[in-house]
């Protein structure tokens, strides 16, 4: 079985709000069906994007977008229709449209950052990142660098979990599991979530929702929560606001184990049956 095709249940889960950052439409390594079928599961009062939405850096160097593109657009698009307050926060492969930034378009807020108010009265900075990432504000050229390298252990990426799929396996990411074992990628992450965590006690938050280095989290980072978005390229990660202002960070990697074991249940308890 195909293992995206654990992600279709027939009913919404109405939820308060959701982060997601990090997509890279417009790149051969986006999860686009992925995360269009995790959309779909879910009504929320609103959706912020966290930046790096659309990857203009790609885009200048070719175009790619294939339908499952539009159809994370049009999956946008239709929740905003349907009263969805999307605010879309810019971020570094987005920075093309920081020049429209506290634009409106009916539902739809672009701004360089935000402030969320949880159910249990927390202030959130929502913010990319990339603002407090020492290579990609000075050394642009080395965040070019570095962007060729990642795209190569994507590209690894992207033929594993083909051969995973072929043989009924569920979405891994190597690449994450690489950043979790370099330390050099460790000690750069440390340093990001240090850096974004002083800001917010210096602007007066409880915690800050953020995107850009690619690994999702929810910690503490002194007296501040850290919460990270993750991405939909490599982890397929979102975070999510239960109504009791609670937020569960999300893995589809944990969700297809999860429906996995439920189907699998299902069809012994039929066959005993």
């Amino acid at each position: 079985m195909n293992s995206a095709a654990f992600l279709k249940p027939t009913r919404k889960r109405r939820v308060r709000t959701l982060w997601i950052s990090d997509v890279h439409l417009g790149t051969r390594d986006c999860q686009a069906e992925h995360l269009s079928q995790f959309l779909k599961r879910y009504h929320a009062d609103r959706i912020y994007l966290v930046g790096d939405i659309i990857d203009g850096w790609k885009l200048r160097g070719g175009m790619y977008w294939p339908q499952a593109h539009t159809n994370v657009i049009r999956r946008l698009l239709t929740m905003s229709k349907r009263g969805t307050e999307v605010i879309y926060v810019t971020g570094n492969h987005d920075e093309f449209l920081r020049r429209y930034s506290r634009l409106i378009l009916g539902n739809i807020h672009l701004v360089d950052q935000a402030e969320h108010l949880t159910a249990d009265g927390r202030r959130l900075l929502v913010i990319h990142g990339d603002q407090f990432d020492v290579i990609t504000r000075y050394h642009r050229w080395l965040a070019f660098l570095g962007d060729s390298a990642y795209e190569f252990t994507l590209t690894l990426n992207r033929w594993l979990n083909h051969w995973r799929a072929r043989y009924g396996y569920g979405y891994w990411s190597l690449s994450a599991y690489l950043k979790h074992k370099v330390k050099t990628a460790v000690n750069f992450i440390s340093d990001f979530e240090e850096a974004i965590a002083h800001e917010c006690v210096k602007q007066g938050f409880h915690g800050v929702v953020c995107g850009h280095i690619h690994h999702a989290e929810i910690r503490k980072v002194g007296e501040v929560d850290y919460l990270n978005c993750g991405d939909w390229v490599e982890s397929c990660t979102a975070l999510i606001e239960h109504w009791d202002g609670t937020i569960e960070l999300y893995r589809l990697a944990e969700d297809q184990a999860r429906m996995a074991e439920e189907e699998a249940a299902r069809v012994a308890e039929s066959v005993q049956g």
